[in-house]
């Protein structure tokens, strides 16, 4: 991740769709507060910094300090689901990038999230999609399971929380990668790596994923790689 996050096209193309997800359905104000829970290497907070003040959270030390070098935000440690301390203070949006699949206990992870919403704030959650595509490439990620749109709203609606929108994103490379993992498969092939692609190629599928971008949280497929939810407290 650290390697790959600012040139490697998915993480180029997500950050595309999201930048428009966040704009179309965010409901940020001025000096909005931001809060990124287990920000990884950092790769996601310049982009949320354009909406507000950003803090964060990382539960890799290497991680951690890595992020903090490399954006001037003082990444604070923190785990999921009951490790996070929010300090008093509450967030106008919240963003779980893909790591709500790495925690054992999904439901009281978002539970914990939720109390750091301020009251008209939104949380921003992305994860894998369809437990029919798990493959060796989700052992090596530590995956504990991937989501179908159906599933990720009942987490969500069980941690006391409703979705706003959700929706399917890597949509129009789902055939391709559908293929691959079924070659992979059938040939009993160790997990696909995560090097970079030649430029060429990896310009590429950038450019497809990168498409998507204008449909982000507009309209889009009944499928996709990943999934996506935006999330508030119930009753507003």
């Amino acid at each position: 991740m650290r390697d790959l996050q600012d040139e490697h096209w998915w993480f180029v193309g997500r950050r595309k769709f999201l930048r428009q997800l966040i704009q179309r359905h965010g409901n940020l104000g001025p000096d909005a507060r931001i809060f990124e829970a287990g920000c990884g290497f950092g790769g996601n907070l310049p982009l949320l910094e354009e909406f507000g003040r950003v803090s964060a959270f990382e539960y890799s030390e290497e991680a951690r300090a890595y992020s903090t070098a490399q954006s001037g935000i003082a990444v604070m440690p923190g785990a999921l689901p009951h490790g996070v301390d929010f300090g008093g203070r509450t967030y106008d949006l919240i963003a779980l990038l893909d790591v709500l699949e790495h925690i054992d206990d999904d439901r009281a992870s978002l539970e914990t999230l939720g109390r750091g919403l301020a009251e008209n704030g939104r949380m921003l959650i992305t994860v894998p999609a369809f437990q029919w595509l798990w493959s060796k490439h989700d052992e090596l990620h530590h995956h504990k399971r991937r989501y179908s749109r159906k599933s990720l709203e009942t987490v969500i609606r069980a941690a006391g929380l409703s979705p706003v929108k959700t929706g399917y994103f890597n949509s129009l490379l789902f055939p391709l990668a559908v293929a691959q993992r079924i070659a992979t498969r059938a040939s009993n092939s160790p997990a696909v790596g995560d090097d970079m692609p030649p430029k060429p190629v990896n310009k590429a599928l950038g450019g497809v994923f990168s498409v998507e971008s204008a449909m982000a949280g507009k309209f889009g497929l009944p499928f996709g790689l990943s999934a996506y939810a935006i999330v508030e407290k119930p009753g507003r």
